[in-house]
């Protein structure tokens, strides 16, 4: 399938799939238009692809479509699992036959059986006429059944038979219908786990994991979001009837450090957000709707509000005496702060906190600087920063001088030093 480039008119849902190099185009300016963000995207089978890692989840995609009647999808809830089930569909040999989807979650326990399979007439108190249910309305096509793991267990073996012969009788009814249809099942949660403790069948379960994909979070793969922000303030425009062309490097910054842990949905509803509070043609820091103590645009500015001489970070308040340098012995530092036995997840924690403050003080506390020095991406420097809690909850004495000083020093004539 030849791909496609990036189109601002796709859905917004097609945009769960994207992912995107590292740094934009134009990261070193001030302002990034949504051209820079969305640089090279390509569309394939509806989902917006850049990297080798979704590249990879759609070329099993392809593989798969043709052939394979029944795939299981896992990953956290919002990384886009209903996405991989709908390009599934689109790859398939029918991508124009139905597309019926189903959350097991709000199955009614009395009622799934006639919910999944349907029912005939008088089957039960309050069935007044035939219904198909969702595998007979979804012949020819694919039936996705999102959180398959809420589904009760009595009913598990009627899936399982449905599955494996492709039949299924109505609830009330003595005949049996033959469906055509691809199963796709998605969970967030460990099945393996479920099986184990009898949650689950094992039987269903092995015969849905014959074929499974896996959609990491958004936190494991970070450089996806200027895609995905390109994606969505394009999409709220047409929604919400803005304008907004342009994103402040200090916003995207700071989404690109956030955990995210409602994945591509909750970043969704972040630009949303943001979209709706952008006074003029642009998002800023503060229209960002980020509700965190760790005041993300404060911890994870450039250059950083830390002081790095010696290799010390000097805390405000803190006597001069409790000050550590780095250069000092910090081989034996990175063991004894690993503990004993030596930890080498311990060891490996401590010389890369060592290597990132020695690279921002080198830099003078820049970190774009700094990530040049350690030969990774600033996006890098960032996370390292919170996790090593050098960029959150702390107060720093910076011996740089301030920065309208220095520009006002670099502007007066004459001036030497």
């Amino acid at each position: 399938m030849r791909p496609q480039k990036y189109s601002a008119d796709e859905s917004s849902g097609a945009a769960a799939m994207q992912d995107g190099d590292a740094e934009p185009a134009n990261a070193t300016g001030e302002w990034l238009s949504l051209a820079d963000l969305a640089r090279g995207t390509e569309r394939i089978g509806g989902a917006v692809v850049r990297s080798a890692q979704l590249r990879k989840i759609l070329n099993t995609i392809s593989r798969l479509s043709p052939h394979m009647p029944t795939v299981l999808v896992q990953g956290e809830s919002g990384t886009g699992k209903e996405l991989v089930a709908r390009a599934l569909h689109t790859l398939g040999p029918a991508p124009g036959s139905p597309f019926v989807t189903f959350n097991c979650s709000n199955l009614v326990e009395s009622l799934a059986e006639s919910q999944l399979f349907g029912h005939v007439r008088g089957a039960f108190t309050d069935a007044r006429e035939d219904s198909l249910g969702y595998f007979r309305s979804a012949n020819g096509g694919t039936l996705f059944l999102d959180e398959i793991c809420e589904l009760p267990l009595r009913l598990q073996p009627k899936l399982l038979r449905a599955v494996e012969t492709h039949e299924i009788q109505p609830v009330g009814s003595s005949r049996t219908y033959h469906v055509d249809i691809r199963l796709v099942a998605a969970t967030n949660r460990d099945m393996r786990a479920m099986v184990k403790a009898g949650q689950f069948r094992d039987d269903l379960y092995y015969r849905l994991n014959a074929a499974a994909i896996f959609v990491p979070p958004l936190r494991e793969r970070r450089e996806a979001i200027p895609a995905f922000v390109a994606h969505f303030i394009e999409h709220f425009n047409r929604l919400f009837g803005k304008d907004v062309q342009l994103v402040s490097r200090a916003a995207l910054e700071a989404l690109c450090a956030d955990q995210w842990p409602g994945n591509v949905r909750e970043l969704r509803h972040a630009i949303e957000s943001a979209v709706l509070m952008a006074e003029t043609d642009r998002i800023e820091l503060p229209d960002l709707p980020f509700h965190h103590d760790d005041a993300i645009a404060e911890s994870l500015g450039e250059p950083v509000e830390a002081v790095l001489r010696n290799g010390a970070i000097i805390v405000e308040g803190a006597p001069t005496d409790a000050v550590s340098s780095c250069d000092k012995a910090s081989a034996r530092r990175c063991f004894q702060m690993a503990g004993w036995p030596y930890s080498l997840d311990g060891v490996i924690r401590e010389a890369s906190k060592v290597a990132l403050i020695r690279a921002l003080q080198a830099a003078e506390g820049n970190c774009h600087r700094a990530a040049e020095l350690l030969g990774v991406s600033r996006y890098t420097v960032y996370r390292m920063l919170n996790r090593f809690g050098l960029g959150e909850g702390h107060t720093y004495r910076t011996t740089r001088k301030p920065t309208a000083q220095r520009a006002h020093e670099r502007a007066t004539p004459g001036r030497v030093g």
